[in-house]
Order: structure tokens, then C-alpha cells, then sequence
């Protein structure tokens, strides 16, 4: 994927530019923004957040791609990339942690999982999200993988996580074949679920089932983040096929998710 870092000192003729960071200062400002968005917006319980960074041990296994402000010179979105290469090297996939991933991981290919996905407060609802889901398609693209694989993070509302009135709108065609369906490592207990459809479904849960990802089975109760999470399988061929009209052309998405702190 073309560079267009700014610290390659060449000029920007977009308000946005994206690209894989390439220094350690530009991975630090990231985890900046990850902390800002995780523990001051979302309270997150993070073990960094003495140092009021976002970091792990996956992340220097990652590309951390970036979508920066070149007018205010400032990251404005960012999600993480771990290619199936890099979780060989690390061990695994962030997100075998929270599911059982052994039939997904029994398909050919190569794999893509995205994560840590944020945008500045300043910057929803607008062209950021655009410009990083263009720059994930291209990179996913280039890259020649067969598969995108994230989780889908869904915050409680007031009564609770309303996974089954969720699960009542997700249509037959977005859930996965039984062949593919993952099991949680966390439950969400049954004292934290409510039926009522407090907050509907996610924007970006929302763009994630438009494209034809699958949701993966129950979802993982992820307490420290304090959301729960869906897993999402997408085959990386409908990516291809669809990314340029509705995110170079329409901006749909990024119109629906102008709330959206995370994907």
C-alpha cells in the first residue's frame, strides 16, 4: 500500500492522509488515542493505563495503520492489523483469546483480523472512517488475503446487553454455518442480558453485515473493556467487490457510524 506518511516529508494534497505507521512516535501516539478512546471514553480497565497509553504484547507483532489529520497534524482513526503470518510468529490471533477460532482456522487461506479500532471524537460521523476503511480494503487486498477476521464490540444499555433482541435482527444470510460457529471462552452471564432493544444494533455492526460478514456465534463478555463482542468472518472477495462504491463513492457507512467510537 502507497505510503503517505508525513514523516517521509512529502506534501499531502488530502485533509486525510492513511498509512502503516512507521516510527515508534507514531505507534505511541496511536496507543494515545486507543487510551483516550478505551479508558476515558469507554472505561475501559486497561493494564498500560498508568502510562495513559493503550498497549499489549500483540502490538508488536502489527501493522498499526493510521488515517492522519494533515491539516492539524494528528492521528484521527486507527485500527491494528495481524496477518496470518504475524500470529504464527506471535502464537495466535488476539482474538483466540475470547473464542475457540479451531473450524475457522481449518478454511484455506490467509487470514487478516483487524482490531483496537478507534476514531478521535473530533472526526466521527466524516470522512476519517472513509478513509480508513478504503485503506484496510486496499491494504487486505494487496496483501492477498482470503479472509477478514474482528470482533464487533457492542456496549451495554441501561438494562443490560440485549444479546438476543440483537440476534433478532441479524438476518438467516449473516449467521455462520454451523461448521464455523465459534464458542466463547466468556459467556455473557444471564444476569447481565435483558431482552428489551435499548440501543438497536451498531453503526459499524451495521457495515460489517451490509458487506456479508457472519457473525461467528454467541458472543464473548469482554469485562475489562466492559462491552461484549461478536466475532465476524468475512470473506475478503465481497471486500473487494463492494469497498470502492460504498466507501469511495458514498461514504454510506461512514454516514451511519457518526457516533461510533470503535468497530
Amino acid at each position: 500500500m502507497k505510503n503517505l506518511n508525513p514523516e517521509t516529508n512529502q506534501p499531502a494534497a488530502k485533509r486525510f492522509s492513511s498509512f502503516v505507521a512507521d516510527s515508534e512516535a507514531m505507534i505511541k501516539a496511536a496507543q494515545e488515542l486507543r487510551y483516550r478512546v478505551f479508558a476515558r471514553e469507554m472505561g475501559a480497565k486497561l493494564k498500560s493505563a498508568s502510562e495513559e497509553l493503550d498497549y499489549d504484547e500483540i502490538d508488536a507483532y502489527c501493522d498499526h495503520l493510521i488515517v492522519y489529520d494533515n491539516l492539524k497534524q494528528k492521528i484521527a482513526g486507527y485500527t491494528r492489523l495481524l496477518n496470518h503470518e504475524q500470529a504464527k510468529v506471535l502464537g495466535r490471533f488476539y482474538s483466540e483469546a475470547e473464542f475457540d477460532l479451531s473450524k475457522i482456522m481449518a478454511l484455506p487461506g490467509r487470514f487478516l483480523e483487524i482490531g483496537r479500532t478507534c476514531v478521535d471524537p473530533d472526526y466521527r460521523g466524516g470522512a476519517v472512517l472513509t478513509t480508513l476503511w478504503s485503506a484496510l480494503a486496499q491494504y487486505a487486498i494487496e496483501g492477498g488475503y482470503q479472509y477478514l477476521l474482528g470482533c464487533a464490540s457492542i456496549t451495554p444499555g441501561p438494562s443490560g446487553y440485549a444479546v438476543d433482541a440483537i440476534f433478532r435482527h441479524i438476518d438467516d444470510k449473516n449467521i455462520a454455518p454451523l461448521a464455523l460457529r465459534t464458542t466463547p471462552t466468556i459467556k455473557v452471564p444471564e444476569h447481565l442480558r435483558c431482552q428489551r432493544d435499548e440501543s438497536g444494533i451498531p453503526p459499524l455492526l451495521k457495515a460489517y453485515l451490509r458487506f456479508g460478514a457472519l457473525v461467528c456465534g454467541e458472543p464473548f463478555w469482554d469485562e475489562d473493556f466492559n462491552c461484549i463482542d461478536l466475532l465476524m468472518l468475512m470473506p475478503l472477495e465481497q471486500l473487494e467487490q463492494r469497498y470502492s462504491k460504498h466507501y469511495l463513492k458514498d461514504g454510506q457507512v461512514a454516514n451511519e457510524s457518526e457516533n461510533s467510537a470503535v468497530l
